[in-house]
Order: structure tokens, then C-alpha cells, then sequence
């Protein structure tokens, strides 16, 4: 369970739950320490020595790092996987059954896609702009179960009104998970806005260095966590103690990190506006961005995720990357370096042509994470790319 004694959001993310052990005999660890042991002892048959047993079932580093993830989405609860996709299974595993119907935003993550499609066979499931509530109204059956949300989206970056949308949910006893990847904790809580579940592939922003594989559902739903828990031992797809320590490291510099990505990304957003060979920028730190106002009410801020559109060709857009230097062509996002990605070829070439058509994924549209760089070389980057 959180212990949520530490009011800044800074100052818990640096010490909720990993307090400082001044035991008479402790070595007192400013650092929770990296716990390797596969296994503990026990006092004797049928009574361990400590709450641990099995590092499948419970480690002490990865205990640490969930206290102080369910601390940040001020929950009670947080859960931590090998992936974000071991973390989506489990909790479709935990609230889904064959003929249960789900609707979910339609720019969403592949991944997720492929376990809606693929991996959970007999689902209905309903892909809706959600950006429009009006459109989940309109998608809900008597045999729906869950809402899917991710806000902001991967790749368009539409947003959605997460307190009206769980309102609605709740009222029809559907279960809302939203995924919070892209804007962390630290801008945005969705809990608090009235979901259920929060998502994140802990891979990206919590982790932030590019370095660590791991994902969490987070809750205050006691009787869901016990039924996810339950699944992640007997599953066994946990978070390592070593991949913990990390994730660790990566929650206590989040704060300084996150606001350095915005103000990186929105410095290159207002660029990319004004350049002739952009066709649209999709950031809604911009004010004439759509879902600005919708962002200011229910975050902090908007994070370091834009796509944006060249005019032109595929090949126009190919020769645009050729010629970038700083920026690496890469999937994956959040980490200190910027990565840039042609969603068409890339991330989302597994969905059908004619479903990213509908979407908005052009063959000219490009991803953008923002990385921790100088911003103005950023920027001179996308210039000598752009032939300025």
C-alpha cells in the first residue's frame, strides 16, 4: 500500500517507499538496495522468517519501487511487470472473458491492438474517437466491460476528456484503464479524474534512460489488485530486481526530466509551425492545438510526445530523415535522447493500411520524442534536415 506522508510531488518520488531503515544494527541505506536473492529463508516449516518467500512472489526492491509508483498516482496500489504489455495482459486477463465487449480509442498502441485482436480471442472490441464522448455513447452495448483510453494518443496525439468519459463508464458499470505512459505521473493523474486503472510501460518516461523493459497497473480498487496480484505471481511475468532498481533511479529525477521534454518539445512544435514544408504539427501545448484546453483542465502539462506531417511524398519524408544528425531513428520514446519515427514503417505497419488511412497516419507523418538535448540544437538539427 502507498505511503502518501509526503506532500510534493518531488520530495515522494525521491522517498516514498524506500524511507531510510535507522534500526539499531541497520546499515541505514539512503538507497533501497538492489536485493538479488531468489529465495529466503525460513524459521522453520510453515513459518517464514519474513513477509518474503520467493522472488516470484515478493522481492524487497521491487516492493520498494511499487510504493513509490503508487505514491506518484496517489493510489493504493501498484503492480509492477516485466513489460507494459505483461501488465495489459494481466489486467485483460483479470476483467475479460470471451463474448465481453470493449471500447477503445482508435489511434491506439499497437501492442495493445494485437492483445485485443490476437492474444484475446472471442472480445468484441469498438475502436471510437474518443476525443468525442459523444462517440463512446454511441459504441456502448449491454456486454460491455471495459473502457480503453490512452490520453494523449500514439501517434495522432488526440486527447481525450477522461473525468466525462469515467462518469459515464461508472454509471453503466464499465471498468476505465487509461494509459498514462505518455505524460507520466507527473502531469497527469487519471485516478484522480475518476478511472479505475492506470497503465504505463515504465520502459519510457519512469524509466528515462533507455535502459530498463518494464510496465505497472496502478489502482485503489483493493479487490482488483488482489485479483492482479494474484496474477502476476502465478503468471510470473514480474518486473526483475535489478529492472526495479532502475525504474527507482528513473522516478526520482521524473519531475526535472518531464519539464525539461516540455519545454524542448514545445520550442520545437512552435518551429515546426512556422516551416513551409510542415503541413500540421500535432502538440496541444500549441494554444490553437484542439485539445489545449482539454489538457489544462486535467493535467499539468503536455509532456514531450508531437507528430508532425511533412508535405510531400513517403520519399520526401525517408530523405527528411536521412539528413537529421542528432536525432536517432528509433521506436520506443521518453528516454534523454530524441527519437524520431515514421509511424507508416514503424511503430504501426502491423495495422491495416486502411485503418491508419482513417486515423490520420499518413505515409508523411512523423513521431517525435524530445529528448533532454540543448533545445537550439535541436532545432538547428531539423533545420539542415528541413534544407534551411
Amino acid at each position: 500500500m502507498a505511503e502518501n506522508k509526503y506532500n510534493g510531488f518531488s520530495t515522494r518520488a525521491i522517498h516514498a517507499g524506500e524511507e531510510t531503515d535507522r534500526r539499531a544494527g541497520s546499515t541505514g541505506d539512503v538507497v533501497v538496495p538492489l536485493h538479488l536473492s531468489t529465495t529466503f529463508i525460513w524459521d522453520e516449516p510453515g513459518r517464514a522468517h519474513s513477509e518474503f518467500e520467493y522472488i516470484r512472489s515478493s522481492n524487497p526492491t521491487r516492493n520498494a519501487y511499487e510504493r513509490k509508483l503508487a505514491a506518484l498516482e496517489d493510489a493504493k496500489y501498484a503492480v509492477a511487470f516485466a513489460s507494459g504489455l505483461a501488465a495489459e495482459n494481466a489486467l485483460m486477463q483479470a476483467v475479460l472473458r470471451p463474448g465481453d465487449h470493449v471500447v477503445a480509442f482508435d489511434d491506439l498502441y499497437g501492442g495493445t491492438r494485437r492483445l485485443l485482436e490476437e492474444v484475446f480471442q472471442g472480445l468484441e472490441v469498438s475502436y471510437v474517437d474518443l476525443s468525442d464522448d459523444e462517440e463512446f455513447d454511441r459504441a456502448v452495448k449491454p456486454n460491455t466491460r471495459l473502457l480503453w483510453i490512452e490520453s494523449p494518443t500514439n501517434p495522432m496525439i488526440k486527447v481525450c476528456d477522461i473525468a466525462a468519459l469515467a462518469r459515464k463508464a461508472r454509471t453503466k458499470g464499465i471498468l476505465t484503464v487509461v494509459d498514462n505512459t505518455f505524460l507520466s505521473p507527473y502531469f497527469q493523474r487519471p485516478l484522480a479524474l475518476g478511472a479505475d486503472v492506470v497503465v504505463h510501460s515504465s520502459t519510457k518516461y519512469i524509466g528515462g534512460h533507455s535502459d530498463v523493459l518494464g510496465g505497472a497497473l496502478v489502482t485503489s480498487d483493493e479487490g482488483l489488485h488482489e485479483k492482479i496480484r494474484s496474477i502476476q505471481n502465478n503468471a510470473g511475468a514480474v518486473l526483475s530486481p535489478f529492472d526495479s532498481y532502475l525504474n527507482i533511479r528513473g522516478l526520482k529525477t521524473l519531475a526535472v526530466r518531464m519539464e525539461r521534454h516540455q519545454q524542448n518539445a514545445l520550442r520545437i512544435a512552435q518551429f515546426l509551425s512556422a516551416h513551409p514544408r510542415v503541413a500540421r504539427v500535432l502538440y496541444p501545448g500549441l494554444p490553437d492545438n484542439p485539445y489545449h484546453q482539454v489538457v489544462k483542465r486535467q493535467a499539468t502539462g503536455f509532456g514531450g510526445m508531437l507528430s508532425f506531417e511533412l508535405e510531400g511524398s513517403l520519399e520526401d519524408a525517408k530523405a527528411f530523415i536521412s539528413h537529421l544528425r542528432l536525432f536517432s531513428l528509433a521506436e520506443s520514446l521518453g528516454g534523454m535522447e530524441s527519437l524520431i519515427e515514421l509511424p507508416s514503417l514503424m511503430t504501426h505497419v502491423g495495422v491495416d493500411p486502411e485503418v491508419r488511412r482513417a486515423i490520420g497516419i499518413s505515409d508523411t507523418l512523423l513521431r517525435v520524442s524530445v529528448g533532454l538535448e540543448d533545445a537550439d540544437d535541436l532545432i538547428d538539427d531539423l533545420k539542415y534536415a528541413l534544407g534551411d
